[in-house]
């Protein structure tokens, strides 16, 4: 069943690539706002950071408002699923071929996720941008706290002992419906490591069980959710191929030679500045529209 899932995840990235390719045909003379260096480097630095599992669509949401890359904010949500979906499935490759995870847990948690989603994704395109300033900036913010939890070693003291590799029963049960939930709120903004690795410890997993979970989670979701997305134009174009290319560059660079690297000061700047532009997006969201352009 690891096959079938690897093999899954190579078909999901040809998926992603003929999707993604053909809007950027069809649009080779509109890509919009950004800088492609710029974008690039992003990019290389979140996904290299998510392989060591810090997370990648809160640093990014911060670096591309730092960096003003984005025409509007609007188009957030599209371009952190869109852009950053062939780096997760590389890294979900990576990953499930390293860690020992029942093959029906991780399918039934995958698939919760990916239909939420789905799901969320048709929900998000329809947001105003005003609201997608209020509830990207919560995100964040939630999304930071459960970070600062993490290197705290709060979250990690839910998974001491655990050594269970399955889940069964109600306790999968549970999972499905968490990771589904978890999945719609990804299209938001919301992070889904932490939380989902607190939802693995909390089920008796082993810790090392929340990595291919989580990799794989969004793995499955974040191809799905772009659909909808480029579907409705609701992305960055210019910004998201850059953030793909300089995405997968740092996932290979460190999965293969960092995967030791000490981030505890770092993590710990880029909580900080996080909760900053969390403060930031929801400030912007309670302008009058003239006052923002």
């Amino acid at each position: 069943m690891v096959t079938v899932l690897l093999a899954i995840y190579v078909v999901l990235i040809l998926l992603q690539t003929v999707v993604m390719g053909k809007d950027l045909l069809k649009n080779k003379n509109n890509l919009g706002h950004g800088n492609w260096f710029v974008s690039g480097a992003i990019g290389f630095v979140t996904d290299f950071l998510d392989t060591l599992g810090i997370g990648s669509f809160a640093p990014t949401a911060m670096l591309l408002d730092f960096t003003k890359q984005l025409g509007h904010d609007r188009l957030l949500p599209g371009t952190l699923n869109v852009a950053h979906a062939i780096p997760v499935l590389v890294e979900a490759f990576i990953f499930t071929t390293v860690v020992k995870v029942s093959p029906v847990t991780l399918f039934a948690l995958i698939i919760a996720a990916t239909v939420g989603s789905f799901i969320g994704s048709k929900f998000v395109t329809k947001l105003p941008e005003k609201k997608v300033q209020f509830w990207m900036g919560w995100a964040l913010i939630i999304t930071a706290v459960l970070m600062g939890l993490r290197q705290t070693g709060m979250l990690n003291m839910l998974g001491e002992g655990n050594t269970a590799t399955a889940l069964t029963g109600i306790k999968l049960v549970i999972g499905v419906v968490v990771n589904f939930i978890l999945g719609a709120l990804m299209t938001i903004g919301v992070g889904l490591y932490a939380p989902c690795m607190a939802m693995v410890y909390m089920l008796g997993l082993s810790p090392l069980v929340a990595f291919p979970v989580m990799m794989g989670s969004c793995a499955g979701l974040m191809p799905v959710a772009s659909l909808n997305f480029v579907k409705e134009g609701d992305y960055a174009r210019k910004v998201s191929l850059a953030i793909t290319i300089g995405g997968i560059i740092g996932v290979i660079i460190a999965a293969k030679f960092v995967t030791g690297l000490n981030l505890d000061i770092l993590t710990w700047i880029i909580i900080c500045v996080i909760v900053y532009t969390g403060v930031t997006y929801i400030l912007k969201s309670r302008k009058p529209a003239a006052a923002v352009d």
